[in-house]
């Protein structure tokens, strides 16, 4: 079973967030974790010259919405995560910053956050606090599906897609992702995107070539699986990574997708750009390892 005992759910109280609490929760319940719920507020920046009066003002409403932040966060896990062993956080400053210094020093297993997909053009483009915690976080990011009107949260997990692109965290994402469908005694399926190897017109191009890498790809996941020891169905399509994972999902009704970072030196890991995208354009929630 996955080491999943410490979640970390930022709240911005919207209805987003609500949103993100049913994921936590099923997840706490799923594994037996506690729910950390943080609130980040911006700090209290004083103007420059201001009197000693108006200094005192200021900080006399910054603790008062800095109370009512606290009321409201109480209100929410009490409506949102009742039965599960939640916590309360209030923290002061960068949301991204602050999201990501508490998930390392408190050695959280996964944050799980709304995106903010809103509208028509917003559809397209990731909130900037969940873009940074995506870029920045060194646990699992569980994000929801980037959709104005995502659909309803099922309980169970029946379908799993691990988006391998063959790369070094390929590893760490097929263990990932067969360890929590093994957890939901959930279908795996493996899915990998081969270059688009279109000519241009009035060149010549070989079909043979995306067969040929076809056959390749599937050769190399086939090592992965059997390295792993893990049964998968495998899906190679050529074409742009986003718009392969996404007909994968949507085919298969799948209820969470899984992808992987970027190795880098340190303890973060980096988000891939063709992350963002799949993670924009999945009918279901991600998990970016």
């Amino acid at each position: 079973m996955l080491p999943i005992k410490h979640i970390l759910l930022p709240v911005d109280l919207s209805e987003r967030s609500a949103a993100a609490a049913e994921h936590a929760k099923l997840l706490a319940t799923h594994y037996g974790a506690r729910v950390s719920v943080v609130h980040v507020m911006p700090p209290l920046f004083a103007p420059v010259g201001s009197m000693e009066a108006g200094t005192i003002a200021l900080t006399e409403m910054f603790e008062s919405r800095k109370q009512e932040a606290q009321t409201q966060c109480a209100s929410f896990s009490s409506q949102h995560l009742s039965g599960i062993k939640a916590t309360d956080v209030l923290l002061v400053g960068d949301p991204a910053h602050q999201i990501v210094q508490y998930a390392h020093d408190e050695k959280t297993d996964v944050i799980v956050m709304p995106t903010h997909g809103y509208g028509p053009f917003r559809r397209f483009i990731l909130g900037s606090v969940a873009a940074k915690v995506l870029h920045d976080a060194d646990c699992p990011v569980w994000t929801g599906a980037h959709l104005e009107d995502p659909p309803p949260l099922d309980d169970k997990f029946g379908t799993i897609v691990a988006a391998v692109d063959l790369g070094k965290m390929s590893e760490r994402v097929l263990e990932w992702a067969s360890q929590f469908a093994a957890d939901h005694e959930a279908k795996l399926i493996v899915a990998h995107a081969t270059p688009n190897l279109e000519g241009r017109t009035g060149e010549y191009f070989d079909p043979d070539w995306r067969t040929h890498l076809i056959r390749q790809a599937r050769e190399r996941i086939d090592a992965l699986l059997s390295k792993a020891g893990v049964e998968a169905e495998v899906t190679v399509e050529s074409g742009d990574p986003a718009h392969v994972v996404h007909r994968a999902a949507e085919r298969a009704v799948a209820n969470l997708v899984v992808i992987g970072r970027r190795a880098e030196a340190g303890i973060i890991g980096r988000l891939k750009a063709d992350a963002y995208s799949i993670i924009r354009q999945s009918p279901c929630p991600v998990v970016s390892v």
